[in-house]
């Protein structure tokens, strides 16, 4: 493979699955001998792109702002600058303005757009299909892309999105001194069972769903708790009081445990007795379903979406039926009681998507 310039592009660094897939790949881009390159507005993440040997190139080209159009000059002398052989847009907006930026340029550089998500129809999700190659992060999105624009079916592959299984590695069950900490990080006995629902602070991702079921079991009489990880974050503060509110009318409210994102998860999964992944919006892939997998936790999940296509080949006796809550109540005390052996390997390793991207590249650069 000759060596390759890509440049990705999405709105910021922060934090999310885009920008992880987005550092996964320049990291591969780099260790394989390529210049990486990513423009984006910046965020907590690019101090680590920049350490893993890519370059960062600062301009807002996915804010939702009157501003964003004026920035197409800046983008079109950048990419001239740069020359590169691949351009990568993983966002709506950043994608019109590359697509925008690359008409007259010369030698034109091959377009390539992940669909990331479950796009909703129409003109504006449109320009994450005209790539001359779309990428698609799971046969869900592959089914969800072809139903809506079905134009692109001969451009489409997909790709899943995958783990690290060094990063994720497989702990003891129980794992005595990850329970401990956990369970002295959130003022809880050493006894209680612990549910786990990592996730944003956001409607979508079924947290109701959760402090329901919690009061579901508490209701078997089993001492259990429930941590609703990542759901701490500013601008959520009514969204979290309602779901406290929800807890206390319940008679929960004491099991109830909210905080922030973090970066390292896997102390937290491995003092977990049960993962939980609730979205009511089905999931484009759902990769902490992998995560927890692999460190050695059962998960629990409706079967819609990624994260139903990811527990139906990897571990099935995880999926219930999509706002069943009765067999998930079921389903939680059973898992809680006893749990049927996990995968010992996933089929989702992250160096087979990278390989695979970076394969995609050579051949549309040749």
């Amino acid at each position: 493979m000759r060596p390759l310039r890509v440049v990705q592009l999405l709105p910021a660094l922060a934090a999310g699955g885009v920008e992880r897939s987005t550092l996964e790949i320049a990291e591969a881009l780099v260790a394989a001998g390529h210049a990486s390159h990513v423009v984006s507005a910046g965020g907590r993440l690019v101090p680590a792109l920049e350490a893993a040997g890519s370059l960062h190139h600062r301009l807002a080209i996915g804010a939702k702002s009157l501003a964003t159009p004026f920035r197409l000059p800046a983008l079109r002398r950048l990419l001239r600058e740069l020359r590169p052989d691949i351009v990568h847009a993983r966002s709506r907006l950043p994608a019109w303005m590359a697509l925008t930026a690359l008409r007259g340029l010369q030698p034109r550089p091959a377009f390539v757009t992940t669909v990331h998500g479950l796009n909703s129809p129409g003109i504006y999700s449109s320009v994450m299909t005209r790539g001359d190659a779309v990428i698609g992060v799971s046969e869900t999105v592959r089914a969800h892309v072809l139903r809506h624009w079905p134009e692109a079916d001969g451009r489409l592959v997909v790709i899943p999105r995958g783990i690290d299984p060094a990063g994720f590695p497989r702990h003891p069950r129980p794992d005595t001194a990850a329970a401990a900490a956990v369970r002295a990080e959130l003022g809880l006995d050493a006894a209680t069972r612990l549910l786990l629902m990592p996730g944003r602070g956001t409607r979508l991702k079924g947290h109701g769903h959760a402090v329901r079921l919690l009061a579901a079991l508490r209701g078997q009489g089993r001492d259990v708790a429930l941590w609703l990880l990542g759901a701490q974050q500013p601008g959520r503060e009514a969204y979290l009081a309602s779901l406290q509110a929800e807890a206390a009318a319940l008679g929960v409210g004491d099991r109830l445990r909210l905080s922030a994102p973090r970066s390292e998860v896997v102390v937290a999964y491995a003092g977990a007795d049960l993962v939980l992944q609730l979205s009511d919006q089905p999931e484009a892939f759902g990769r902490t379903v992998l995560e927890a997998l692999s460190v050695g936790v059962p998960v629990l999940g409706w079967t819609h979406g990624g994260v139903g296509e990811i527990l139906e080949r990897c571990w099935p006796q995880g999926a219930v039926p999509l706002g069943d809550a009765e067999a998930l109540a079921s389903r939680a005390g059973t898992l809680l009681d006893t749990v049927p052996p996990l995968p010992a390997v996933l089929p989702y390793p992250l160096s087979a998507m990278q390989s695979a991207t970076l394969e995609l590249y050579a051949r549309l650069a040749d």
